[in-house]
């Protein structure tokens, strides 16, 4: 750890066209090479850090999905039974998630039940959306496993009522938060 390092940076300019030897070209780059001041160690743990903000590959921490739990876009219901039937890209947008984690959420959870066409194309019906939010709701926010959200709805038949009655809660509470703001 006593070891000074030094840092070393390379400055190039083009090189000019008449050149006629490759030793010339050569030279004038080992000119501009130039030795600076001693610079300060980098730590292992700085590089980590950076790696980790960097990479957006493989499966994202339960802190980030703690954090966008709360950023879904689902718009309200006179707005959401406007249509019939979303397409699984449009609910895939609505909740922030890739397609294929709505395609597994469908075969592991009973009550979702897209229809299909001939081509195999899934379009979710407003209803579907709603059970779509309240697994979203059991996995993301609070935490359950897949298993444990299964069997959250089978013992609990009135679950989608209370989930909707705690939906009201969270809006009246945004609303009077708002006019606490606003006062």
């Amino acid at each position: 750890m006593g070891k000074q390092l030094t840092q070393i940076t390379l400055e190039f300019d083009e090189a000019e066209n008449n050149a006629d030897d490759v030793s010339d070209i050569i030279s004038k780059e080992n000119e501009m090479i130039k030795v600076n001041e001693p610079v300060a160690p980098v730590r292992k743990t700085d590089l980590k850090a950076e790696m980790k903000t960097v990479s957006t590959r493989g499966r994202k921490s339960l802190k980030d999905i703690g954090i966008n739990a709360d950023l879904i876009q689902i718009p309200e219901d006179d707005i959401l039974f406007k249509k019939q039937y979303y397409s699984i890209g449009e609910v895939a947008t609505m909740f922030r998630e890739n397609q294929s984690l709505i395609r597994f959420w469908e075969t592991e959870f009973d009550i979702l039940q897209p229809m299909k066409n001939r081509k195999g194309d899934r379009f979710f019906r407003p209803v579907d959306v709603k059970n779509l939010v309240l697994i979203y709701d059991l996995l993301r926010r609070r935490k359950f496993t897949i298993e444990g959200a299964k069997d959250y709805l089978k013992k609990n038949k009135k679950a989608e009522e209370k989930f909707a009655m705690i939906q009201s809660l969270e809006k009246i509470k945004g609303f009077l938060l708002e006019l606490k703001a606003n006062l």
